[in-house]
């Protein structure tokens, strides 16, 4: 039988005995001199004493304090751990299993979170599928085909997608780099991790900043915001240079150069003041510059911003107060419809031009040598494997990153040149001036396990624009350069 104890004075003896009995397992250490029996039988004690968190102690919020099989299973009147575990849920917020496990408290928020396009990715996916040859669009990621043995370019994209692409999804813990690993589904931005471990139970209602780097990180819109640029993949670009010891660990890969943040990080504004939780759980709208610095508030400024005595007023989620400064400048009159804002605002822009990546099945890592940093600790892990111990020990193969299982073949990358120093500009639907960055310059490479090269540097399809609108979240004063930008755009 268990031995519970809700009464403090047997709690109380309780204790004692597992004292006594783990010093008559002490007597038995020359049986068992590595002692692992003995830790065994404590743990099995702690377990039967205590519950789950005999064995595992964890706080929780307030909300969330209830017993741990309501949502993780098992068995907590178990005396032995594999009775203990047995039925045990590990990812009970995984979008496979949110709806009966989260749902159950969080019907309504759960409908609306699987159909948001920041939960399916659904423009991300199509948008390199569609460049590829697709005609039609997917509902979803978890809608990509898989592929063997891809026998078309579109084919190969899927595959890339499905492989080397989608780490960061909310199916996915992130890759393993001590800054990018998360939970699942709701977890990856309700717990907190550190280290690339959990810390604790304790569910936040609004996630840090710390949450949305762990996806978006690299040179991806967020890294930006925090002044953020990647080094290149390639030994002779990376800073700053090591002593022959090596190369001092990144929290998120490979290192970044280190520029000027957006203003409104400057100004401790969090992700989630901009991007609440309508916009990313619900898909309301997002808001635009002119919601907060527009002369009149309209209806689709955010409850934060207020007016006091003619000032204008945004209290962040941290509850500082913040002085939000108004359109003045004549330029705002004369190019307000015709130019996106950060054509003048933004300080530097992303742009990785000539993006080369290559699904290798034939195991010759040897012209990887200066490559060994991509981004990606697998293939990290591989590389530096088969380089120390040769090719032929580590075999050509890759997690899927939507079932976990390993597949056929790695994806390997690298890129012509990586640089900020220019804001590219190009016109989008709607004839509004943009700044845009070479989003699908991609160039897919296969090479088969016989070494035989199938597919070779795969662009786009002819017509299929490579320069693509997107909001860099590098804003700062428009300086005095920003005519220069409008006159190379030929804006009248």
């Amino acid at each position: 039988m268990p031995l519970y104890c809700p009464d403090p004075v047997l709690k109380s003896l309780a204790t004692i005995l597992v004292i006594i009995l783990l010093a008559c397992c002490g007597a038995c250490s020359k049986a068992d001199p590595g002692g692992q029996a003995d830790v065994a039988k404590a743990k099995d004690i702690q377990q039967a004493v205590q519950g789950c968190r005999g064995c595992h102690p964890l706080s929780l919020d307030r909300q969330h304090d209830f017993p741990c099989d309501e949502c993780h299973r098992g068995d907590p009147q178990a005396n032995a751990k594999d009775a203990a575990h047995a039925g045990l849920v590990e990812q009970p917020a995984h979008p496979d299993r949110m709806t009966p496990f989260c749902g159950r408290c969080h019907e309504a928020t759960v409908r609306q979170a699987v159909s948001t396009l920041h939960f399916n990715i659904a423009n991300e996916i199509n948008l390199v599928r569609q460049a590829f040859g697709a005609k039609e669009d997917l509902a979803s990621l978890t809608a990509i085909p898989q592929y063997i043995k891809p026998e078309s370019p579109g084919q190969l994209a899927e595959d890339l997608l499905r492989r080397r692409c989608l780490r960061c999804h909310l199916y996915s813990t992130g890759d393993s780099y001590p800054a990018t690993r998360h939970g699942t589904g709701c977890a990856a931005c309700h717990l907190a991790f550190a280290n690339g471990a959990l810390i604790d139970h304790q569910f936040m209602a609004r996630p840090t900043d710390q949450q949305c780097l762990s996806c978006h990180y690299g040179n991806r819109v967020g890294a930006d915001y925090y002044g953020r640029f990647e080094h290149d993949v390639n030994w002779d670009y990376r800073t700053p240079f090591q002593a022959a010891k090596g190369e001092v660990a990144q929290p998120y890969g490979l290192g970044y150069h280190q520029l000027v943040p957006d203003l409104h990080q400057q100004a401790a504004m969090a992700c989630i003041d901009c991007h609440g939780g309508q916009e990313l759980m619900a898909g309301a709208p997002r808001l635009s510059c002119r919601d907060c610095h527009e002369g009149a508030l309209g209806p689709d400024a955010p409850s934060s911003l207020t007016e006091t005595d003619g000032r204008r007023l945004l209290t962040t989620v941290s509850g500082k107060r913040l002085e939000v400064p108004l359109m003045k400048d004549p330029a705002h009159d004369r190019y307000g419809g015709k130019v996106a804002c950060q054509v003048c605002h933004g300080q530097w822009s992303f742009s990785d031009r000539g993006n080369h990546l290559l699904r290798l099945d034939d195991p010759d890592y040897e012209p990887w040598q200066a490559l060994t940093r991509q981004g990606n600790a697998e293939i990290e892990a591989k590389l530096e494997a088969a380089l120390s111990q040769g090719a032929g020990d580590t075999p050509a193969t890759m997690t899927d990153g939507i079932t976990g299982s390993d597949s056929p073949g790695v994806w390997l990358q690298a890129y012509e040149l990586r640089r900020w120093e220019e804001i590219n500009t190009c016109l989008d639907g709607q004839g509004i001036l943009q700044v845009c960055r070479p989003i699908l310059d991609l160039h897919l490479s296969y090479v088969n396990p016989e070494g035989e090269v199938i597919f070779d540097a795969v662009h786009p399809a002819a017509g299929i624009p490579v320069m693509l609108p997107y909001t860099p979240h590098t804003t700062g004063r428009a300086g005095a350069f920003f005519p220069q930008r409008l006159d190379k755009a030929a804006v009248p």
